[in-house]
């Protein structure tokens, strides 16, 4: 859900040892993620939910996912949960999307944090979306170490989104 909408159960990893870590979404959780992008799209934001919309690196087409916009401190960000998934690479090609609840739409700009600051960020988020994404942190909790959490970091990518006005 990061910062994606799906269920704890996913089918295996596409990564190897020397791949990003990525955790590929089990048909079920991706019917599901297509079910919460539709009512999202309709104005329905299940515990804060809403739709990404971001620009593909190769193909220029939108693409759509549903996201958990997290604030930490006024700021908002989108966390990956399934770590380094299509919607951050073209994130990172693209320096930013929209965020979309029916009708209200938000531009924004999107900065990947480094590792090294994503700690408190993370640690809020599994907080608040725990009940949903702890299984994409590979035992990882928000009541895990900080030494835990920051050896996490690196397979969860983090950007802090500027809502453009």
């Amino acid at each position: 859900m990061g910062v994606t909408m799906s269920s704890s159960s996913s089918s295996s990893s596409s990564s190897s040892p020397s791949s990003p870590y990525y955790l590929k979404g089990s048909p079920t959780a991706v019917r599901l993620n297509g079910v919460i992008g539709w009512l999202a799209r309709r104005g329905l934001s299940l515990a804060g939910s809403a739709e990404l919309t971001v620009r593909g690196r190769t193909s220029g087409k939108p693409q759509r996912i549903p996201v958990n916009p997290h604030t930490y401190e006024g700021a908002q960000y989108l966390v990956s949960a399934r770590g380094h998934s299509q919607w951050v690479r073209n994130m990172r090609a693209a320096g930013g999307g929209e965020l979309r609840v029916g009708r209200k739409v938000r531009e924004f700009t999107a900065v990947e944090l480094p590792d090294a600051e994503k700690l408190p960020v993370l640690r809020t988020y599994l907080e608040r979306w725990g009940w949903q994404v702890d299984g994409y942190f590979k035992g990882v909790t928000a009541k895990s170490s900080d030494e835990e959490i920051t050896a996490s970091a690196p397979d969860h990518p983090v950007f802090r989104i500027t809502v453009r006005n």
